[in-house]
Order: structure tokens, then sequence, then C-alpha cells
């Protein structure tokens, strides 16, 4: 696991509290488009998460939530792009 994502992963069970969450780094399956850095690490990633902050809200809703988590390191540290998997 990446630094970043084991980061973004603590900042998940802060937040959210999930019975599981899983954070994956798949940046290097994305060289070569939009928001790849070149490294093949800290871009791309996709987030599996089963959490009760999740349940009866709909997608965009708990999309949100996962997004709201995760500002710092969209807004500031490079994330591009999030697959939000429930687990």
């Amino acid at each position: 696991m990446s630094e970043l994502a084991h980061e973004m992963e603590q900042r998940l069970r802060q937040q959210l509290k999930p019975a599981f969450v899983q954070v994956l780094d798949e940046s290097w399956q994305h060289e070569g488009h939009a928001g790849a850095n070149g490294t093949g690490f800290g871009t791309h990633f996709r987030v599996r998460i089963a959490a009760s902050a999740l349940d009866g809200l709909g997608r965009v809703a708990r999309h949100r939530l996962v997004y709201d988590a995760l500002a710092e390191f969209i807004n500031h540290r490079g994330v591009h792009a999030l697959v939000i998997e429930l687990a």
C-alpha cells in the first residue's frame, strides 16, 4: 500500500468509522491519461468501504460523504480520481 493510500484509509477510518475499508492506488493503470503524474502513484484510487454512516443514503450522498472525508487529498495532495465501491 502506498503511503498516500494508507493516509487516505486512516482518514476514512477517523471520519466514517467503517466496518471495512480498503484504499488501492491504481495510478499505474492510468499512465498517459488525464491527471496522471508520470510516477504511477498517487493520482487514481479505488475505495472499497462498508460503513453504517452510508446506510440508507442514495448513491450521490454516499459518494459525497467519501469525497468530503478525502477533500484534502483531492484538493491539495494530487488525487485526481476515485472509484468508490460499497463493500
